[in-house]
């Protein structure tokens, strides 16, 4: 297994020059410098590294979420919450070896896990400093915070690193992904990975309230269901597992340049939130409480 797991880190790396890591496939040689759409080069930049307690319930416990927040993005939402991290880029290099260390802090401090934030594009790192950490006395469960824009190629790169999934499931209309996160792609990609994901750790499981293994979906509830909620449901319960949990999230504001799209100009209603969880709920998946 270790062997395997060295040749995942080996594959993982070739993957970023040219760089070929995401469904963008664009081709920067990262490894010179250059950076793709996600605006990173070879190394990440780290905006911040500790507890978190604003997490899902299953991810807090007593400790916290031990969360690693990455800069830069394969997605270009232009309702960002974090977009000073994710469009401006703002964090400080790190090394593989100093991120090994920040993950083995985060176990020292007592947080229930290393939570890996928007990871995609920088995980060739990610994977080589989790497998350095192994070495050195890691043991808590890792979680991939995800926007969903995976491709499944690299994500079978990952397992046997990743113990929790949690991608979000943003849209299942692909002319709305265009304009919200210019990914016309994204609900089949999005998909996809989704359906990778659950073939490696399956539903979720927790240990005296705490999750150790499984998928989480995130879905962010939009106004005038721009997110194409219902279906997104549908596909959860009919093609990945009626057991499949989904954080049906309420906490969508218009930030960065949503108040220059119309339909998402708003925040979505409390009737407009309760009819997708309500929904969810009748089609039998475990909703996360609120």
């Amino acid at each position: 297994m270790d062997n395997e797991r060295n040749q995942s880190v080996c594959r993982l790396r070739d993957l970023t020059d040219p760089c070929e890591l995401c469904p963008r496939r664009c081709g920067a040689y990262r490894n010179e410098g250059q950076t793709g759409f996600c605006g990173i080069a070879d190394s990440p930049l780290v905006s911040s590294a500790g507890p978190h307690f604003g997490e899902e319930s299953v991810l807090v416990g007593s400790g916290g979420s031990g969360t690693i927040f990455f800069a830069g993005c394969n997605l270009g939402c232009v309702f960002c919450q974090n977009f000073d991290i994710s469009h401006h880029r703002q964090g400080r290099p790190m090394s593989i070896d100093q991120l090994a260390a920040a993950m083995l802090g985060l176990q020292r401090y007592g947080c229930c896990n290393i939570n890996l934030v928007t990871p995609t594009h920088v995980v060739a790192p990610i994977v080589a400093a989790l497998e350095l950490a192994r070495g050195q006395g890691l043991t808590l469960p890792t979680v991939y915070n995800t926007g969903g824009y995976d491709s499944v190629e690299t994500l079978k790169l990952l397992e046997g690193f990743i113990d929790i999934y949690m991608p979000d499931m943003k849209y299942s209309d692909p002319c709305v992904a265009e304009e919200l996160s210019d990914a016309p792609d994204y609900p089949r990609v999005n998909r996809e990975a989704v359906c990778e994901m659950h073939r490696q750790v399956g539903d979720l499981r927790t240990e005296r309230g705490v999750a150790s293994r499984g998928l989480l979906i995130r879905h962010l509830v939009l106004p005038e269901n721009m997110a194409g909620s219902f279906e997104i449901i549908d596909f959860l319960a009919e093609q990945v597992s009626r057991r499949t949990t989904i954080n049906v999230m309420d906490q969508y504001r218009p930030c960065y340049e949503a108040p220059c799209h119309r339909a998402i100009s708003r925040r979505p209603t409390l009737e407009e939130i309760q009819s997708v969880r309500q929904y969810a709920v009748r089609r039998g998946l475990n909703v996360l409480a609120q």
